[in-house]
């Protein structure tokens, strides 16, 4: 199943005549102090005949004298250069400039980083959401020592999170960045533990230090602010409360204004949290605008090679990385699956690829932590990819009340998180997930402060709760099966090596 905008890990892909499900609700909260429109990057308003492309050369040395002739010979302007992974990010108007560019010595690969040209300041409304009543807000219920909105969150129970909260709330000591559509740091359960100093708008591959560039505009998408309230929302009196409520959460805003994910500012983002001491970086995306990327087509191996050298980079700083696995219900593991999406800032077509050799990215890429998502009842939601060996963990991503219904005060199969502007809402999809998984990984962190990137992926795996293959998959009940599970209940393409376990993050 493919989402209707499939840039992006953010639509739900849940089946024709559940539409009420697909849409995002909104729980108006206290007065709207809403962010303003973080400031337009220059690098994205060029000629229209202009692309964008990362070269990447051999990481440490600079940028040779040479390839730096070579590029601007070939029509090339540089944006900047991450020296230590060898990745540089260049703009030209020369269709030929990759081609070019690959038959200099020491350029070990290069390719456009989007079929578009660079687009124009414009942005464009995603359309209005769907806002629930006062009446609705009233109704919420929660137990005592609960935010107001808790009762709603059947997600936290479901990991353990409520009980993880009795023994800790996470350190401040610990940074979760959101690398997504940016966060608005003034909504009243996000300001408190947002941390400034590794925040940062990365749209054009190089780092927009103003204040509030990481604030996603009024016409942008409220994804990247939803996640962040969905792992470290405050435990603060007000509104709902995240997985790791102690913790600090940072905003590096990589989409532009069209909401595309592009592979420099996604290696920006990586840059940009490992050097500014980021614990766990959560990546609820797919770098566009190929869903899978061919590592035959010289283009696209230059940018899978570029976004895994900045995520080993970021891992080797000290951060963990985790991603959602996507939500159309591909079996990643398969030999073959039919991409229609792709490239999708052009004119998409079906193209049939081998996902162990045309890779989802970040999702794929080794290292990352891959995170499928599970509904209310503890099922692989209805929309979300899996695959044994490459599915890592599952949590909490919602699915639809139809399929998997909440236990009362709950009343939607949807997860909650905050949105610009003070609300709060629901959404669904792997984006979901795989914050859980990010906010478990901050308490891990905060329970082992001198725990590597590999000795908190392990503890992680171990601590996950062991979930079993469901057999038949049957999540719509027509009598047909719907995806197929493989491996045993320790390890499976379901759920990996099981669902995420936020108590025992926190006690072992």
């Amino acid at each position: 199943m493919t989402p209707p905008h499939p840039r992006h890990r953010r639509a739900l892909a849940i089946p024709a005549g559940m539409a009420v499900a697909a849409s995002l609700a909104l729980l108006p909260g206290v007065p709207a102090s809403a962010a303003e429109a973080a400031p337009t990057l220059s690098a994205d308003a060029t000629s229209s005949t202009s692309m964008s492309y990362v070269v990447n050369v051999r990481p440490g040395h600079g940028l040779p004298a040479h390839v730096k002739r070579a590029i601007a010979e070939a029509g090339g302007t540089v944006v900047t250069s991450y020296d230590r992974i060898g990745v540089v990010v260049v703009h030209s108007s020369n269709p030929d400039f990759a081609r070019q560019v690959r038959k200099v010595r020491g350029v070990q690969s290069a390719g456009a980083t989007r079929t578009a040209p660079l687009p124009s300041a414009a942005t464009t409304d995603t359309g209005a959401p769907k806002v629930l009543s006062g009446k609705e807000i009233a109704a919420a219920e929660a137990a005592e020592g609960q935010d107001p909105l808790q009762g709603l969150q059947w997600d936290l129970p479901a990991i353990k999170a409520d009980k993880a909260h009795e023994k800790s709330l996470g350190s401040e000591k610990v940074t979760v960045a959101v690398i997504d559509t940016g966060v608005d740091d003034t909504h009243p359960d996000i300001a408190p533990n947002f941390d400034r100093d590794a925040s940062v708008n990365c749209v054009s591959g190089k780092p927009d230090t103003t204040d509030g560039a990481w604030r996603p505009g009024a016409a942008e998408s409220p994804h990247g602010t939803h996640v962040a309230g969905e792992i470290a929302a405050a435990k603060n009196g007000v509104g709902m409360t995240g997985v790791a409520p102690g913790v600090k959460v940072s905003g590096i805003k990589v989409s532009n204004p069209d909401g595309f994910f592009y592979t420099e500012a996604v290696v920006c983002g990586f840059m940009w949290a490992a050097e500014h001491g980021v614990d766990v970086t959560n990546n609820s995306y797919y770098t566009d605008p190929w869903y899978f990327n061919c590592k035959n087509d010289p283009d696209q191996k230059a940018l899978v090679e570029a976004v895994t050298r900045a995520s080993r980079y970021a891992e080797k700083k000290g951060a963990v990385n985790v991603a959602a696995a996507g939500n159309e219900n591909y079996d990643l593991s398969s030999d073959e699956i039919t991409d229609p999406s792709s490239p999708n800032d052009t004119t998409p077509g079906d193209r049939v690829v081998d996902p162990s050799e045309c890779l989802d990215i970040p999702t794929q890429l080794p290292g990352v932590v891959t995170v499928a998502a599970t509904g209310a009842k503890g099922l692989k939601s209805s929309f979300s990819n899996h695959g044994l060996g490459v599915v890592d963990i599952a949590a909490p991503g919602g699915d639809s009340t139809a399929y998997q219904k909440p236990e009362p005060p709950a009343t939607s199969g949807l997860i909650l998180g905050t949105l610009p502007g003070g609300k709060w809402g629901y959404m669904a999809g792997t984006s979901m997930a795989s914050p859980h998984v990010a906010g478990v990984a901050a308490l891990i962190k905060s329970t082992h402060p001198h725990a590597s990137p590999a000795m908190v992926k392990a503890l992680l795996y171990a601590q996950a709760d062991a979930t079993a293959c469901t057999k038949p998959y049957d999540i719509d009940g027509d009598g047909k099966v719907d995806a197929v599970c493989e491996g045993s209940k320790n390890r499976n393409g379901f759920y990996g090596w099981g669902t995420a376990d936020a108590l025992d993050a926190v006690t072992r």
